[in-house]
């Protein structure tokens, strides 16, 4: 595996960011469980829309026309995959990825499926279930992607066989604005039979909160990510919903140089203040540093935003769905509010 992808991986799990030494641990990181509560192979699966309907066909991201000859009733997916579909109203069997943390609770990245009620298949990093995952009769496998190609959280070294259970689609994240990736869960949900319960209702409130952020295009905003011993500033392009935070009119901070792979710039603590920001928002994702972690590490402690009590939450985890999409933005307008431009 290149150090690119490792890197990459690192961040985007948010393994604590301890430097290369523990991006490459990453690919253990996690609860080291694997969920068995929900479905299991011989019960009925959630439903994710009728079967039927005539052959089904669907072209992912990947250009890969997916063709069955009756619509996917038994779908499993990628955890983040698995919240979008769900709010969309798409029902897995089963999920893989960080669904469940320590204490046995809902992992953020899962969104609003009820991880009680699906087959969790791994739990962390390269564990795949793949006996499991054939037991269950799969009729279509979905995850994300941010490099074509590479379904997120399928370990390599299962692909092959994973490929030929049921056919998988990927979503593609990287270098898309968090609409256009919404857009194509909605596509995916629609042809698999889905209800669309409040789909237009939450599009209204996201689109009336996304016209709201233009008035704070005057505030220059910096989202990072905190590790033990890594300060990560995110390059803008790379992530869907910080381009659709830029192009409602937010000024958010393109650091003047990334790593290999193009997603962030990695900093040590000493360099935390090398951008300055009005704003900051910080990564929320589990295993990321918390706010009164990273204001033990004196030069971010020092940096005005933080003193003037500008620090407000980054919501990677956020589904892709109108619902999830509202929320956040309303939550981000209503922190903005209480914010100031700095001298």
């Amino acid at each position: 595996m290149s150090e690119p992808v490792l890197a990459r991986r690192g961040f985007l799990t948010a393994a604590a960011g301890l430097a290369a030494s523990l991006t490459l641990a990453a690919c253990g990181s996690g609860t080291g469980t694997t969920s068995t509560t929900g479905t299991t192979a011989g019960g009925s699966p959630a439903p994710s829309g009728s079967a039927g309907g005539g052959p089904w066909t669907f072209t992912d991201d990947r250009g890969r026309k997916l063709e069955r000859p009756a619509r996917p009733a038994r779908v499993v997916a990628q955890v983040g995959s698995a919240a979008a579909l769900w709010d969309f109203g798409v029902r897995p069997v089963a999920v893989f990825g960080p669904h469940r943390l320590k204490d046995g609770s809902r992992d953020p990245q899962a969104g609003n499926v009820d991880i009680t009620k699906v087959t969790g298949l791994g739990n962390v990093w390269d564990e795949f279930n793949v006996e499991q995952y054939i037991a269950l009769q799969p009729d279509l496998l979905v995850s994300n992607m941010y490099v074509k190609d590479t379904l997120w959280y399928v370990p390599e070294k299962s692909k092959d066989t994973i490929e030929q259970v049921a056919p998988t689609a990927g979503i593609m994240l990287t270098g898309k604005s968090a609409t256009e990736v919404i857009g194509r869960y909605e596509a995916l949900a629609a042809s698999l039979g889905a209800d669309m319960k409040g789909v237009p209702e939450a599009k209204a409130r996201l689109e009336a909160a996304s016209k709201e952020l233009a008035a704070f295009k005057d505030l220059k905003i910096l989202m990072v990510s905190g590790g033990a011993d890594a300060f990560w500033v995110v390059n803008p392009p790379e992530y869907p919903d910080i381009v659709h935070l830029t192009a409602a009119g937010l000024d958010v901070v393109k650091p003047s140089k990334v790593d290999e792979g193009g997603f962030f710039q990695t900093l040590s603590w000493e360099n935390a203040d090398t951008y300055d920001a009005d704003v900051i928002l910080f990564d929320t994702r589990t295993q990321a540093l918390k706010p009164e972690e990273m204001m033990r590490k004196p030069t971010f402690a020092k940096l005005p935003a933080v003193k003037a009590g500008q620090l407000y939450p980054w919501r990677a985890e956020t589904p892709f769905s109108y619902q999830g999409y509202a929320a956040f933005v309303e939550g981000l307008v209503a922190d903005l509010r209480k914010a100031s431009k700095l001298p």
